[in-house]
């Protein structure tokens, strides 16, 4: 019988201390005084003092090992740096692609229960999006797609336009693509929600199915990681706007 593939190691910790230095372009991760690159072998530079600090935080908290699991916002920082910079108009198309198909438009038409709990979680949010960025959006019942209006689409567009550095948009990205809404990350990014508050609007029918039949470990463990990502994302987009 084959052996099993060896688990990869870890890279050890080569460094003694994590900081901030501060560039004519930004605010550097250090690293025993030399700068920090990305995977991509770009300087790991952070828009915001406040940002460079909670990165290094995550570096000074390595202990042994560097574990990239452990390091959310370095994760996030590289995508941005090493993708998202240079694929900015790309990144910003997929975003606003979510707005056609956008989670909180699609309702359940029963139970009962479940189609008073996503109206109680998502007519908020679209009534903030009605009041906030001018755009009103149908509802439909189950899976049939519905064409929503142009005018929606691009209110849409013209707010996410606005979160063009790649910072920002790097972390509404994840957002959007972790929740399947749009709606839900522009509201989490202007303060609308908080990331808990989105990431419960976001998981109404898994909720619903769970408290019925109960809860899956694995599944909970592959809720929790994408969890351990959004509210990163929620993190970063805060931070590198500070």
């Amino acid at each position: 019988m084959p052996s099993e593939s060896p688990t990869p190691s870890l890279p050890k910790r080569f460094y003694t201390l994590a900081g901030v230095e501060t560039r004519p372009d930004g605010f550097a991760l250090v690293l025993d005084g030399r700068g920090a690159r990305t995977p991509g072998r770009r300087p790991l530079v952070l828009p915001t003092q406040v940002l460079a600090e909670a990165v290094a935080a995550e570096w000074e908290a390595q202990e042994g090992v560097i574990d990239p699991r452990r390091m959310p916002l370095t994760r996030l920082a590289n995508s941005a740096i090493d993708g998202v910079a240079d694929n900015g108009e790309a990144v910003a198309a997929e975003v606003i692609r979510y707005a056609g198909s956008d989670l909180l438009c699609y309702r359940a038409d029963h139970p009962e229960k479940l189609v008073t709990r996503q109206a109680a979680l998502w007519d908020p949010v679209l009534a903030w999006a009605r009041e906030e960025l001018g755009a009103r959006f149908i509802l439909a019942a189950g899976v049939m797609h519905v064409t929503q209006p142009d005018a929606a689409l691009e209110a849409v567009a013209a707010r996410v336009e606005r979160y063009s550095a790649p910072f920002s948009l790097a972390a509404l990205n994840v957002m959007t693509t972790l929740t399947g809404s749009v709606l839900l990350a522009l509201a989490v990014a202007e303060g609308h929600l908080s990331p808990a508050e989105a990431w419960a609007a976001a998981h109404v029918d898994e909720d619903f199915q769970i408290a019925a039949w109960g809860e899956d470990e694995e599944a909970s463990a592959r809720r929790a990681a994408r969890w351990h990502d959004f509210a990163a994302a929620a993190r970063l987009f805060a931070l590198s706007r500070a």
